[in-house]
Parts: C-alpha cells; structure tokens; sequence
C-alpha cells in the first residue's frame, strides 16, 4: 500500500471548543473510540501541553497478552484546532518506546456552534520491524467516521449536563 494515513472527516453540531474540550479528557476516548480495544484511562488527567504522556488500558483479542496498556505521547495541542498523540508502549524499565503511528484530530470552525472535525491516522513512521508483525491500518474503513460519530454525539451541548 502506498498510502501511509487514512482520514475521515464530519461536520459535527458543537463548537470547536465544545469538541476540543471532549478531546482532552482521556475518560471520554473509550466511548470516541466504540470498538472496545481502548478501556479506561490509567491517567485521567486532562491533557494540556505538547509532551504529556498519558496511558490507556487496552484489550484486543489479538494482542498476545488481551489486555494491555498503551502509552500515548501528546505531539500536538493547538486549542481548539489540534490535537495528535503518538502510540507507544511503556517498558518494565519505565522507558517509553513509540511505534511510529499517530492519531490526529484537526477542527475546522463553521460557524459558533458546527465545526468539521478531521481524524487522521498516520503510520509513515512506523519501522519495517513493527510492519513485519503488525498489519496498517489495524482497523476496517469504517472505524474512523464511526469514531467521527460517537465524538459528535458526546460534544454536542444536549448530551452534556
């Protein structure tokens, strides 16, 4: 495959601040997520600077150990028009190793209460050895617009108290 990202983009019935601020709180990533393979956060924090690390429980039938944690490092962090994390994994060390792939979301304005919202998933960086045993992208084509959706639902001002 020569193309390394996938994107689907939604215009979605909330400000960008509204989905901005449903971005950055990692309790809310399970449900954006909706396959099941994000659990709950281990670090609840908000997310508020480039750099943060924040780690998420995982389960995946594939994955040799079926429930794991992941490591996500905050790359970007533009409020309200960017967010992106690397994934990576945190070693029994406590040294962090980050497999290449990015997860970024881009709002776009439209108006004070729409905003198109852009969800990317960029594996360029992803070395052969990881290609060599994990397959991109590891979901099907209709992950991201359902993802899209499931944000949509919980930025939008009705779903909030």
């Amino acid at each position: 495959m020569d193309q390394e990202n996938v994107s689907a983009t939604l215009t979605v019935a909330a400000s960008p601040a509204e989905v901005f601020a449903v971005l950055t709180d990692p309790t809310a990533h399970s449900a954006i997520d909706g396959t099941g393979w994000v659990q709950e956060p281990v670090d609840r924090a908000p997310l508020t600077e480039a750099g943060q690390i924040f780690r998420m429980a995982m389960s995946h039938p594939d994955h040799p150990d079926g429930e794991y944690r992941v490591a996500n490092k905050v790359e970007v962090l533009d409020p309200p028009r960017a967010i992106g994390w690397l994934t990576g994994e945190e070693k029994e060390d406590g040294r962090l190793e980050f497999g290449g792939w990015v997860w970024r979301y881009g709002l776009v304005p439209h108006g004070p209460s729409e905003t198109e919202v852009t969800l990317t998933y960029d594996w360029s960086a992803v070395p052969q050895f990881i290609r060599e045993y994990l397959e991109f992208p590891p979901f099907g084509p209709e992950h991201l617009p359902d993802s899209l959706h499931h944000l949509a639902e919980l930025a939008a001002p009705a779903s909030r108290p």
